[in-house]
């Protein structure tokens, strides 16, 4: 399969991609504008009629703050905890991102998505990037996954977002995630389908997360569709597969409330 867009979806395809990319959310909030009460209002989102998202992503600073929210709303049990360090620049500073991959575990990230030094890679220095994943996946101390962003949107040559991908994968990044969101290309299918073969090609037991920029049901049934051609419908869960993303919610919930009258007791 090659990443290009499919043709119109059914509404009933679109319902089941929506409740499947639902589950599979990191619903994010990553502005410089945020406050206690915006991750409060952000984790206030998080309990729909159709389902939970996997996980909430916000600043470590805000990561007490989304507990605490969580645990008011009783669930805690069943949405992790995501932050973000060496967030967005990917800098090359290793002990700087172990450092605060480190603060954030400590103080109850269960996740860490840490940006990859692209810069570096794209320079011709892969020893860096490597050395950055292996010191920041030894601070998550077998207590947070660690999420491994490459910025595929600026390393743009696919041979870049290989290596990138494989760099990420050997140092032992348990996800191997796009973008930040903070750049001027994000995700994309293409991207994606790199990404994907080079875990398929590992062997090993490594995620897949696709943020920034994927904002609808039918953008995120292209890529639930790729994963599943690629690595099999089986693979297809919160495990090892996510979106990143903040707008994405309320359109699957319109999707979703199309149907739920039908669907679910006293609709929504």
């Amino acid at each position: 399969m090659t990443a290009t867009a499919s043709p119109q979806h059914t509404q009933a395809q679109l319902t089941q991609a929506a409740r499947q990319a639902l589950t599979l959310m990191d619903l994010t909030s990553l502005n410089d504008s945020d406050t206690d009460s915006t991750i409060e209002a952000l984790c206030q989102q998080v309990k729909t009629p159709f389902g939970n998202p996997a996980a909430v992503c916000v600043y470590p600073q805000f990561v007490v703050t989304a507990q605490r929210a969580l645990t008011a709303h009783k669930l805690n049990d069943q949405v992790k905890i995501a932050t973000v360090t060496n967030f967005p620049n990917g800098g090359d500073d290793i002990m700087g991102a172990a450092r605060e991959t480190r603060d954030a575990v400590a103080s109850g990230a269960h996740e860490v998505d840490v940006v990859f030094p692209y810069r570096a890679l794209m320079a011709g220095d892969e020893a860096t990037g490597l050395e950055l994943v292996e010191m920041c996946k030894a601070a998550c101390a077998g207590q947070a996954k660690l999420k491994v962003i490459i910025e595929s949107g600026e390393l743009k040559d696919p041979a870049l977002i290989k290596r990138a991908s494989e760099l990420a994968i050997e140092g032992g990044a348990d996800f191997i995630k796009t973008s930040t969101g903070k750049v001027e290309t994000n995700a994309t299918l293409e991207a994606a389908e790199i990404m994907l073969n080079v875990i398929k090609a590992s062997g090993k037991d490594v995620g897949f997360k696709a943020a920034g920029g994927v904002r609808t049901a039918e953008e995120a049934a292209e890529y639930l569709a790729l994963a599943t051609n690629i690595m099999g419908p089986q693979w297809v869960t919160p495990e090892h597969f996510r979106f990143g993303a903040s707008s994405l919610l309320g359109n699957l919930l319109n999707t979703l409330s199309g149907v739920s009258l039908s669907t679910t007791e006293g609709g929504y």
